[in-house]
C-alpha cells in the first residue's frame, strides 16, 4: 500500500512526527529534496490558470450517465481541476471512472471520498463499519483505530486518497438535525481521543485524514446544507469545548481540516457569512491563532449555508480570499475561474497567494503517493475491497458498544432458561428479522412483529392477550430515524405499548433501542433498557447474543439522553459461555474455503443423495457456519430452513442416554467397572449378568447387534391386534404413528426379548468379546440410567439438560411440542409402519415404544444440537451453569482400548483413517453418525463442532449415496482446510 512513499517520510510518519505539508510555499516546507524537486517541476509545468484550476475538488458520481462523465472529462482535461470527491455509486465503477479522469489529469488528481463510517457511505457493495456514535460507547479506542485502518486499505485500493472524515465536532445539543449520531458525543475529551485513534488509522495506512466540521458544529440546531446554523458561543467557550479536539488533532498532525458552513459572530459578526468564508476565521483563527499548518477544505460550497447568500464562481473567490486551499464541490467552475483571474487582476488577490495553495495542494498529492500515480487495477477490485477480514471488525465494533442501560436485579444477561418463558416483540421490521432469528438460536420465543412503527393501536392490543403466559418481553424497535424532530421514528403506539407492558402487566419488559441514543428519552421508566445504536444484520445479531449472555455487554451511553440516563451510563454484564455467532475470521477460518461446503451440499441433493440438509460449524465457542440446503422432499415443496427438525437417530445414543450416564458417573452413582446387574437386579441368572458397564459403553459387551423386536410383534395378524391399536387409549398409549399406538406393556416385552437374545462368541483371545456395534448396549443403559434417576429418560432429560440449555426443538415426539411442517419427513414405511414418517421415529425398536428409547427417538435441528454438544466440549460449564462438575466428558471421550476407535459411548475417528471422521480430525475428537444422515463431531484439540443433519432415508431407506459419494466427511474435510493458513 505505501510502495509510492520516500523511506524517510514514511519513519517520520510512523513515528508520529506528524504530515509533512506545505506551510505557505514549497520553499517553506521542511520536506525531503526529491519532494520538494516534484512539487517544483509541477509548478513550472502549470500556467497561472491552470494553477487555479488546481484548487477545484468537483463532485463526481459514478451512478449516473455518460453526459455527466463527460462533464467531469472537460473539467479534468480543459480547465485542469485539482481534484474530485466521488458520491454515490460503486466501486468498480467508481474505479473505472478514476482510471478514466486520471489519464486525461496533466497532474494526478487528488481522489476524495465522505466516508465516515466506511464506503457505503457513498457507494453501494460496500461494508458499513459503525457511526461515531456508536464508536464513541465502545470501551476501547483501538478498535476505532482499526477501523480507520479497514476504511484506509479499502480507499487506497480504490484510488482514493483523502477521506472527509472524522467529525470532531462536539455534540453537546440533542436537538442537533445534522451532526447527532456523526459525532463520538459530548464529551470533548472523548471526542479528542477517539478522533485521533481514527485520524491515526486513515493516516498511517496512506489516507490523508480531514477533521471536521471546524470551528464546531455540535451546538446547533439547524443543518447547514439547508441554512446558516449560528453559533452564539463567545471565543472563551468556543476554546474550551468545539475548538478544544480540533487543536489536538492538529497536534497529532492530522493532515487536512474541513471548515463548516456556521454563522459565529464573536469571530466575524459580518451579516449572513459563513466561517467558510470568513478571513478572520480561516486565516485569523485556524491558521495564525491555532497556527495550523495542514490543508484547508471548505465544506461543499452548494450547500444552502453559503450558496444562499452568494452566486457560483463569487462563492469560490471569497473561499479562496478567507484562506481555504481546496474549494470542495464547486457549481460552476469555469465562472469561478474567471472570477479569480479578475480578483488577481484587480489586485485584490495575487498569483503567489495562488501559488502557496497550490503548492499545499502539490505536497498532499506527493504524500498521497501521486507522483508515482498508477492506473487502478481492475482485477480482484471488488473481492479485494470486500476483506473478509473487515467483517471481523464489523463485529467487534458493535460488540464493545452495545449499552446495557437499565438492568434490574441483573435479569440481563438471560440464566435461567429453563424458568423463564420469552416473547419478543420487534417494532419496525418484518418477521424473521436477524434480530428475532438471533433471539431464537438460544431459547425458544414467542415472536411478534409489527413492521409498521407507526401502526394503528390495534396492531398493538392484538398482540397483548398473546403475552399472558410470558415472563419476559423483549421490546426491539427497528428501522429509525436520525431526527430528533421526528421523535428518531418512535411512533407514539410504540411508546404506550411499551407503557401499557410496563404499568397494567407483570412482565419484566426489556426495551432494546436500534437507533440512536437520544431517543432513549422516552423509556424513563424501564427498567431493562439496552441501546444497540445502529439497525442492520450484524447489531441485529449482537444484541440479542448480549442478551443471553454470548457476550458481555460493555459499552456506555456517549451522551446525555435525559436526567436519568446520562453519558457513561452503562451496566457491565458477564459472559454466560453460551455460542456467539461471528464470522469465520474472528476465529482463524477462511470464509472462502466454507464456501466450498455449499457445492457439496448442493452436489448432495443433486445426486438426490439428500433431499436437503442443515450443516453447522462451530470454532473456539462461535458459530461460525450456520446453513440449510434443498428441500424436506424431492418435490421440492418446502426449502429446509435452519430451523427445520430432523430425526437425529442413532446420535440420540450420545446426545440424551449418554448424557444421563455422564451426569450419574459425575454425581458419584455409577461405577463404570461394576456389573451393570449391580443396578438391573434382572440380569442376575441370565447370559447378561456378567456384563461390565465400561464394556457396553464400548460395544465390547457381547451383545448382538439389534434384535427383531418390530418384527416379534407383527408377526401375525393376530400378533399384531395384540399389540397395536388404531385408536390412542390407556391400554395402547404409544403413538408409533398417527392412527398406529402400541400397546402399553410393550416396553416390558422389548426388555424380556433384549435380556433373553444371545450373546456374541467371545474372543478368540479368550478376554471378553470384540468390539461390535450394537443398540443394545444402549437399550441396556437406558434401563440403567432409568432405575438410578427413578424417572424417564425424556423426563429427565427435559428437565436437566434441554430445558436449561435453552434448546427449543431438541425432544423426544416432537410431534406433541410442534406442527409438523416444521420436521422434515424420513422414510415412506411401507413394510412396518405403511406410512410416511414425521415427526414420528425412523428406527422401529424406538418406535414401538412410542418415540422414546436409548439408541434412537431424538429429534432436533442443527443449533441446538450444536448448543449440547458446547456444553460438552466445556465439560458441562455452560450458559452460567455446569452440568458436570468433574471433567467426565474428556474421560468418557477417550479411546478405551485397542480393540476399536471407541470411546465410552462416543465414537471417534479411526486411527489408520477412512473411518467416520475427516482424516484431518486429531484422535481427540469424539462424536456420532446416525442412520437417517446425521453426523456430529466434536474436536477438542482444535475447540470445533461440525453437525450435518439430513433425511437422507427419504423416500427410501436403501438410498445409500450419501455414504457413497462421501458428503459428510468431506465436508468435514473441508472445515479442517478452513483452518489451514494460506501460503
Amino acid at each position: 500500500m505505501l510502495k509510492s512513499f520516500s523511506l524517510g517520510l514514511l519513519i517520520l510518519i510512523i513515528l508520529g512526527m506528524g504530515p509533512l505539508m506545505s506551510l505557505k510555499s514549497s520553499e517553506e516546507v521542511v520536506v525531503n529534496p526529491r519532494e520538494k524537486q516534484w512539487v517544483d517541476s509541477v509548478m513550472l509545468t502549470l500556467t497561472p490558470e491552470q494553477r487555479i484550476g488546481q484548487l477545484f475538488m468537483v463532485a463526481a458520481y459514478s451512478n449516473k450517465n455518460e453526459k455527466h462523465y463527460r462533464e467531469i472529462d472537460e473539467l479534468v482535461s480543459r480547465y485542469g481541476i485539482g481534484g474530485v470527491m466521488f458520491m454515490q455509486g460503486g466501486p468498480m465503477r467508481q474505479a473505472k471512472l478514476t482510471n478514466r479522469y486520471q489519464s486525461q489529469a496533466k497532474v494526478p488528481l487528488l481522489v476524495a471520498m465522505d466516508a465516515e463510517w466506511g464506503l457505503d457511505m457513498r457507494l453501494d457493495s460496500s461494508m458499513h463499519f459503525a457511526r461515531q456514535m456508536t464508536l464513541g460507547a465502545m470501551d476501547e479506542d483501538r478498535y476505532i483505530y482499526l477501523m480507520g485502518r479497514e476504511i484506509a486499505l479499502k480507499m487506497k485500493r480504490l484510488g482514493v486518497n483523502v477521506s472527509f472524515s472524522p467529525v470532531l465536532d462536539v455534540n453537546v445539543n440533542a436537538a442537533n438535525p445534522v451532526i447527532g449520531s456523526r459525532s463520538f458525543g459530548e464529551s470533548k475529551e472523548e471526542v479528542t481521543r477517539r478522533g485521533i485513534s481514527y485520524i491515526k488509522g486513515l493516516q498511517d495506512h496512506g489516507i490523508i485524514a480531514v477533521a471536521k466540521h471546524f470551528p464546531g458544529h455540535g451546538d446547533t440546531d439547524s443543518d447547514s446544507h439547508l441554512s446558516l446554523p449560528v453559533v452564539p458561543h463567545n471565543l472563551k467557550r468556543l476554546t474550551e469545548i468545539e475548538l478544544y479536539p480540533f487543536k489536538k488533532s492538529f497536534e497529532a498532525g492530522v493532515m487536512g481540516v474541513m471548515v463548516a458552513h456556521l454563522f459565529v459572530p464573536s469571530i466575524d459578526s459580518t451579516r449572513n457569512v459563513a466561517t467558510t468564508l470568513s478571513k478572520p476565521l480561516v486565516t485569523g483563527l485556524l491558521q495564525e491563532k491555532m497556527k495550523y499548518k495542514g490543508l484547508i477544505f471548505t465544506d461543499a460550497l452548494n450547500m444552502k449555508g453559503v450558496s444562499n447568500y452568494h452566486k457560483p464562481g463569487e462563492v469560490d473567490l471569497k473561499a479562496l480570499l478567507a484562506g481555504n486551499d481546496v474549494l470542495l464541490f464547486p457549481e460552476d467552475v469555469p465562472t469561478a475561474i474567471i472570477k479569480i483571474k479578475e480578483a488577481i487582476a484587480a489586485g485584490t488577490l495575487t498569483q503567489e497567494e495562488v501559488d502557496r495553495h497550490v503548492a499545499k495542494i502539490l505536497h498532499a498529492k506527493y504524500w498521497a503517493g501521486l507522483n508515482n500515480y498508477k492506473p487502478i487495477s481492475l482485477e480482484n477490485l471488488q473481492e479485494e475491497v470486500d476483506r473478509p477480514v473487515s467483517a471481523v471488525l464489523q463485529e467487534q465494533l458493535y460488540e464493545h458498544a452495545v449499552t446495557v442501560v437499565q438492568n434490574k436485579d441483573d435479569l440481563l444477561p438471560f440464566r435461567y432458561l429453563d424458568t423463564l418463558s420469552i416473547a419478543s416483540v420487534a417494532i419496525g421490521v418484518t418477521e424473521h428479522n436477524s434480530f428475532q432469528r438471533t433471539l431464537s438460536s438460544y431459547a425458544p420465543i414467542n415472536q411478534f412483529s409489527i413492521s409498521d412503527r407507526f401502526a394503528p393501536d390495534s396492531s398493538f392490543t392484538r398482540i397483548i392477550p398473546q403475552l399472558k403466559d410470558n415472563d419476559v418481553v423483549v421490546v426491539s424497535i427497528h428501522n429509525m430515524n436520525l431526527t430528533p424532530a421526528k421523535d428518531f421514528g418512535i411512533g407514539i403506539g410504540t411508546r404506550a405499548f411499551i407503557k401499557y407492558l410496563q404499568e397494567r402487566t407483570d412482565k419484566k419488559v426489556v426495551v432494546v433501542v436500534m437507533g440512536n441514543a437520544y431517543s432513549l428519552k422516552f423509556f424513563g421508566e424501564s427498567q431493562w433498557l439496552v441501546c444497540g445504536y445502529e439497525d442492520n444484520v450484524v447489531s441485529q445479531s449482537l444484541v440479542p447474543q448480549v442478551l443471553f449472555g454470548a457476550r458481555a455487554a460493555k459499552g456506555k451511553l456517549p451522551i446525555t439522553a435525559s436526567a436519568k440516563y446520562k453519558a457513561g451510563t452503562g451496566v457491565a454484564t458477564a459472559s454466560l459461555n453460551r455460542l456467539k455467532r461471528g464470522v469465520p475470521e474472528s476465529v482463524g477460518m477462511d470464509s472462502d474455503v466454507l464456501k466450498q461446503i455449499d457445492n457439496i451440499a448442493l452436489e448432495a441433493i443433486a445426486y438426490a443423495a439428500t433431499p436437503g440438509c442443515q450443516v453447522l460449524v462451530v470454532k473456539d465457542g462461535t458459530v461460525v457456519f450456520d446453513k440449510a440446503y434443498g428441500y424436506y422432499t424431492y418435490d421440492k415443496a418446502k426449502p429446509v430452513t435452519r430451523n427445520t427438525v430432523y430425526d437425529i437417530a442413532s446420535i440420540t445414543k450420545v446426545a440424551s442416554t449418554l448424557q444421563a450416564i455422564m451426569f450419574l458417573k459425575d454425581q458419584g452413582k455409577l461405577d463404570l467397572d461394576a456389573q451393570v446387574s449391580t443396578y438391573l437386579p434382572e440380569l442376575k441368572g441370565t447370559n447378561k449378568e456378567g456384563l461390565v458397564l465400561r464394556d457396553v459403553l464400548t460395544h465390547q459387551a457381547g451383545l448382538l447387534a439389534g434384535i427383531p423386536a418390530w418384527q416379534n410383534t407383527v408377526k401375525s395378524s393376530k400378533t399384531r391386534q395384540t399389540f397395536y391399536a388404531s385408536t390412542q387409549t390407556d391400554l395402547y398409549p404409544n403413538e408409533v404413528v398417527p392412527g398406529m399406538y402400541s400397546l402399553k406393556t410393550v416396553s416390558d416385552s422389548l426388555w424380556a426379548w433384549t435380556i433373553k437374545s444371545r450373546m456374541l462368541p467371545r474372543s478368540k483371545t479368550g478376554k471378553g468379546y470384540d468390539y461390535k456395534y450394537s443398540d443394545l448396549d444402549f437399550y441396556v443403559l437406558k434401563h440403567v440410567a432409568e432405575k438410578l434417576l427413578n424417572q424417564p429418560l425424556d423426563e429427565f432429560m427435559e428437565q436437566n439438560f434441554y430445558s436449561p440449555l435453552g434448546l427449543s426443538t431438541m425432544t423426544y415426539k416432537p410431534l406433541q411440542k410442534y406442527p409438523d411442517d416444521l420436521i422434515a419427513p424420513t422414510e415412506d414405511d411401507n413394510y412396518f409402519r405403511h406410512h410416511m414418517l414425521r415427526g414420528t421415529v425412523h428406527d422401529q425398536g424406538a418406535a414401538i415404544l412410542g418415540g422414546v428409547a436409548g439408541h434412537a427417538g431424538l429429534f432436533s435441528n442443527a443449533n441446538d444440537l450444536a448448543t449440547l454438544l458446547q456444553m460438552n466440549l466445556q465439560n458441562g460449564n455452560y450458559g452460567g451453569y455446569r452440568y458436570f462438575n468433574s471433567d467426565v466428558v474428556t474421560e468418557f471421550s477417550k479411546r478405551q482400548s485397542n480393540n476399536s476407535r471407541r470411546g465410552l459411548g462416543w465414537d471417534k475417528p479411526e486411527p489408520d483413517g477412512n473411518g467416520p471422521t475427516s482424516d484431518l480430525a486429531p484422535q481427540s475428537t469424539f462424536g456420532h453418525t446416525g442412520f437417517t444422515g446425521t453426523g456430529a463431531w466434536v474436536d477438542p484439540e482444535n475447540k470445533l463442532i461440525y453437525i450435518f443433519l439430513s433425511n437422507r432415508v427419504f423416500p427410501d431407506a436403501g438410498n445409500n449415496k450419501l455414504v457413497k459419494y462421501n458428503i459428510r466427511t468431506r465436508i468435514h474435510d473441508v472445515v479442517y482446510k478452513a483452518m489451514i493458513p494460506k501460503t
